[in-house]
């Protein structure tokens, strides 16, 4: 096990009715001038967002408001953000909505108070400072709301990029599993495709002796096979719901992975895809994913058995343990397949024709210096055979 720092300050209300505390909640933080952002679909239409207004107004925070964050949030609506902010000497951002929504937030609570561009901190730059961020979640999937990173399209030339620092970790968020419910089986299954991915980036290391958070991440995927069946085929399931949600965090705030090296590459790989073709993120990661681990699973033989065993519960063949780390990549195959995600990229509307530019992009751009990866160091030729073996 590696040398590791964790500090994970973030104020979590759970439960039904929480939101209703959001006001309490930011005057607690120190927050008296707030920009409320959101997305304008579900939040708009539950009264979500009127009954956070309210609570803002009876505990006598004021409020600016800024809707209209898309999935894989884009930099125009962040540097509107960050002028309103300035405008309006807000002190304290609030996301009420999914991870696009609380990405979109970090991103403009870290470029309002910097001098400099905000996209500074998705070319490597260590977030050091940020107006603090609450959240009210509406979708378990991207963990945003108890981690250091945001994610952001870049309009020109359609660049999707991370950036992280510990001033990003929001100072607290409102997880009630009951707004979930109004996610489509489709939403819900790519939010749990968006955490087992989160799971596996961790997973996949290669850093030995890591015992506690290889049983960490067993856990956390295993309750995602049990419940996440269940959300789907029962949308008001508020158990599952609530499973759903806390394992989302506990699968993004790194608690599962210090310690440990870790990989990202499949992310890094979907980027591009959901950059180019706007595809849902838990959908491109269902195509990569997959691919990836065909692609690597040589490096690693045996973590690849081992997850197929403790999680898959396929059988150990010590005499062809290979078979056995591909039986337990078919098994997560299929079980992306029966909660309705996509496997292929003809599924997200991708083109073969694309690849090049898809892998070039994934190596090169915004800075990159030609390879990603933790587990296995990825080269622009092996982004491509990733590409091609998910055709």
């Amino acid at each position: 096990m590696n040398n590791f720092t964790f500090y994970s300050p973030t104020y979590f209300a759970f439960g039904k009715g929480e939101e209703q505390r959001a006001g309490q909640l930011v005057k607690r933080f120190g927050g008296s001038r707030v920009l409320l952002h959101y997305g304008g679909g579900s939040a708009v239409r539950t009264g979500l967002l009127d009954r956070v207004k309210r609570s803002l107004e009876e505990n006598g925070v004021s409020f600016t408001q800024l809707g209209g964050v898309q999935p894989n949030p884009r930099s125009g609506l962040v540097y509107e953000g960050i002028e309103l902010c300035r405008r309006e000497n807000v002190d304290f951002v609030l996301a009420v909505g999914g991870g696009s929504v609380i990405d979109s937030a970090k991103a403009i609570a870290a470029g309002t108070i910097y001098e400099g561009d905000f996209w500074e901190f998705y070319q490597g730059k260590s977030v050091e400072k940020a107006l603090p961020v609450g959240t009210v979640l509406t979708i378990a999937a991207a963990g945003s709301e108890g981690s250091p990173d945001s994610v952001i399209t870049r309009e020109d030339g359609m660049l999707k990029r991370g950036a992280s620092g510990e001033a990003l970790r929001p100072v607290f968020s409102i997880l009630n599993p009951a707004l979930t419910q109004t996610l489509s089986p489709y939403q819900t299954a790519c939010g749990i495709t968006d955490m087992m991915a989160h799971l596996f980036e961790r997973y996949f290391t290669t850093t030995k002796e890591v015992e506690v958070t290889d049983r960490m991440i067993e856990g956390l995927l295993l309750a995602l096979i049990h419940e996440g069946p269940r959300a789907v085929a029962d949308p008001d399931n508020y158990e599952a719901r609530a499973n759903l949600m806390w394992a989302g965090m506990m699968a993004h705030n790194n608690s599962c992975g210090v310690g440990r090296n870790q990989d990202w590459a499949s992310h890094d790989i979907e980027h591009e895809l959901s950059a180019l073709y706007d595809c849902a993120h838990g959908a491109g990661l269902a195509v990569v994913f997959p691919a990836w681990m065909k692609y690597v699973y040589k490096k690693d033989v045996m973590r690849f058995a081992q997850v197929a065993v403790r999680v898959w519960g396929c059988s150990m063949d010590f005499a062809n343990p290979e078979s056995t780390a591909l039986a337990g990549i078919a098994a997560f195959e299929h079980f992306l397949t029966s909660i309705g995600m996509p496997t292929r990229l003809s599924g997200l509307g991708a083109r073969e024709e694309d690849i090049g530019k898809l892998a070039h992009t994934a190596c090169y751009g915004n800075g990159r210096q030609g390879h990603i990866g933790g587990f296995v160091c990825l080269q622009q030729q092996d982004v491509e055979q990733i590409y091609r073996l998910a055709l």
